[in-house]
């Protein structure tokens, strides 16, 4: 609104930037373009800052109004192709059709007598007494009177310029609005500016002082889409937004000498070009780890490195396949990755597991007999879904004490999970099998029995992940998904880890209450109510990428979600904050699918969810380098009622702002 405000301090301007964005979103809607693109401006930025551009120069006429019309027409149309020829490439088209297209009216109405240059600019005054009368014209002379150092008011100019104006009431206007809507953009205007101000006292292109136009349309500009919109802020983002303006302030004089030959300006064509050269160059992974694109744009700085930050912790195992514990029951891990028994050099990252009892002890009675120990014939399940690839099923158990060295692995099934990733179990009993080599075997499924075959002194089950089909493969790392691991009395729910040698670890036990409950197919609807809000309806999706969301038909609003035999867990939500899907969002962040053990999910919000304006703006400020504060979600589920026919369970869930380690 401020934005918009500021635009209408010239009326001419601002009328022509209205017409010119109606002209082209109608352009962009009859000639049947993607309407996710109209909504968020593809096709109309470029027409608005055409219009508010010729209505600052321009008087209005019939003429006027004729060679705007087809000028926009043009521009969406050059908006389309550029977007199509730097799409493929990742980038985006920026404000290549608007200099083009003002260049061409630049170069026509010289020639179009029916169109004529405006005074108003040198009486402008007239233009602001008009609007607000006497009150707006003290207001503007007040500001631009102001006692203030010169620095300061070109930095305001510069402002002001991006709406091709020269007064410093619109540049404060415009300062206020970018500094509520972004503390990171803020920051990077001021970077941009005093970078191109010492650039230019050091050179001394301008002595006589910067040319505020020019800092206003490329040098700011270029600070800001470098060092925080189309990367991820960070220090190295901040780094090379430093480095961008001096290149571009060279790439500004040149060709300016150029186009000053025809009396033509540069426009924003010297941004243009950098940018675009910078993203292709990040583009090439040559600063990877470091230069970060932004994945998804939300058109705010600290959106988009809150979210990045937090989709890079919890999401980053979306694409593992799930992995589970190959037992019934606990079991303690015997041995684990490099451990000093056996798992050395490529067969180092493998686990043992073993039934212990109260006491610790592996076995009953007196250990004579592979019957005595807890673990042998306990049913081995199947990790995952796969097709069975190997099995070896003919080596008999060994007596306790003794091993059999000529066959290592003992009796060995291998499964294949997806190209390259395969788990093996081993040391399983003679004749225990349930499936035959090319079964297709689904999680969970009993497939053998443990054994105490192979190199095995005692009956235990060796498990590991390896990238080739073959019994006495090499081993890799690979976390298995969710498992409850309980170490001196304490449980805790671990996610796609390793587990720990000495830790007792088991499968989480499912609840079938809430397992139904927070199972969301695509087609299904809900009529939501809550007490004081509006009734919604809700509709469940998938897109086209096979990623399931919620939409809320009564405000607009999207929660895209996660669902698999353990947890639910939201990735994302766009839309009304005052909504019902909004507060299922809020409220169901992550539920484990489980009431045994009663443990708590944890995980972060991102943290522009935070109510705390003034922690989330002093964040801000500094969240490309440092993050002092986090926002922890937590939910714990409680069995209700066990009634066969109507059981419940209640969830509870809350929200904790910690700052630094408290």
């Amino acid at each position: 609104m401020l934005l918009l405000l500021v635009s209408f301090f010239n009326p001419y301007a601002g009328i022509a930037g209205l017409v010119a964005t109606v002209i082209a979103i109608s352009v962009s809607h009859f000639t049947g373009l993607n309407k996710a693109f109209i909504q968020k401006g593809n096709y109309s930025y470029n027409a608005l800052i055409i219009g508010i551009g010729m209505g600052a120069i321009y008087n209005f006429s019939i003429a006027f109004w004729i060679l705007l019309t087809f000028i926009i027409i043009f521009s969406v149309i050059l908006s389309v192709v550029f977007q199509n020829i730097l799409g493929k490439y990742g980038l985006p088209f920026l404000t290549i059709p608007f200099v083009l297209c003002f260049l061409l009216v630049l170069l026509v109405t010289n020639v179009f007598e029916a169109i004529d240059f405006t005074y108003r600019n040198i009486y402008w005054m007239n233009d602001a007494y008009a609007i607000g009368s006497s009150y707006l014209v003290k207001l503007i002379m007040y500001f631009d009177r102001l006692e203030m150092p010169a620095l300061l008011s070109t930095f305001f100019k510069a402002l002001s310029s991006l709406y091709f104006q020269n007064n410093v009431l619109a540049g404060m206007i415009i300062a206020l609005g970018v500094l509520i809507h972004s503390r990171i953009i803020f920051s990077l205007i001021i970077i941009g500016f005093l970078t191109a101000y010492t650039f230019n006292n050091i050179v001394m292109a301008h002595p006589e002082g910067m040319n505020y136009y020019l800092i206003g349309g490329n040098f700011i500009l270029i600070s800001v889409a470098i060092g925080g919109f189309f990367i991820i802020p960070s220090l190295h983002s901040y780094i090379w937004a430093v480095v961008s303006v001096p290149i571009t302030f060279i790439i500004v004089m040149a060709l300016g000498r150029i186009t000053g030959q025809w009396g033509l300006p540069v426009f924003s064509m010297p941004f243009c070009i950098v940018l675009l050269s910078f993203l292709y160059f990040f583009s090439l992974k040559i600063q990877k780890g470091r230069v970060v694109a932004t994945p998804l744009q939300l058109y705010s700085p600290e959106k988009n490195l809150y979210n990045y930050l937090n989709n890079k912790e919890r999401l980053q195992n979306i694409n593992h396949i799930r992995l589970q514990l190959p037992f019934i029951g606990k079991w303690m891990v015997s041995q684990g990755y490099d451990g000093n028994i056996t798992h050395k050099g490529d067969w180092s990252k493998a686990l043992d597991f073993i039934i212990v009892d109260q006491e610790l002890k592996t076995y009953k009675n007196y250990a004579l007999h592979v019957e005595d120990f807890y673990c042998y014939n306990k049913p081995v399940l199947a990790p995952a879904d796969g097709f069975v690839q190997q099995i070896d099923d003919y080596i008999d158990d060994n007596a306790i004490g003794k091993i059999n060295q000529q066959k290592n692995w003992g009796n060995t099934i291998v499964i294949k999970h997806a190209e390259g990733l395969y788990t093996k179990m081993s040391h399983l009993k003679k004749h225990s099998f349930k499936v035959k080599v090319g079964d297709f075997v689904k999680q969970g499924d009993v497939i053998a029995a443990c054994g105490n075959s192979g190199r095995s002194p005692e009956p235990h089950l060796h498990f590991q992940v390896q990238t080739t089909p073959y019994i006495g493969s090499k081993t890799f790392i690979y976390p298995l998904s969710y498992f409850v691991s309980e170490n001196n009395g304490k449980e805790i729910v671990q996610e796609f880890s390793i587990p720990q040698e000495t830790a007792i670890v088991n499968n989480i036990n499912h609840n079938p209450t809430l397992k139904q409950a927070f199972e969301f197919l695509p087609g299904f609807n809900l009529t939501v109510n809550a007490e004081g809000m509006e009734e919604n309806k809700w509709e469940v999706f998938t897109d086209a990428y096979n990623n399931s969301y919620f939409y809320c038909h009564t405000t607009k609003s999207f929660a895209y979600f996660k669902r698999n035999e353990t947890v639910f867990y939201f990735t994302s939500f766009d839309g009304d904050k005052y909504s019902l899907l909004y507060h299922f969002y809020i409220a169901c962040y992550k539920i484990y699918l489980a009431t045994e053990p009663a443990v708590a999910a944890l995980d972060k919000f991102p943290l522009q969810l935070s109510k705390n304006t003034l922690s989330k703006w002093l964040q801000d400020f500094i969240a490309p380098f440092y993050i002092f504060s986090r926002l922890h979600f937590e939910s714990l589920n409680k069995v209700v009622s066990n009634d066969f026919l109507n059981p419940s369970v209640s969830i509870s869930t809350k929200q904790v702002l910690q700052f630094l380690s408290f």
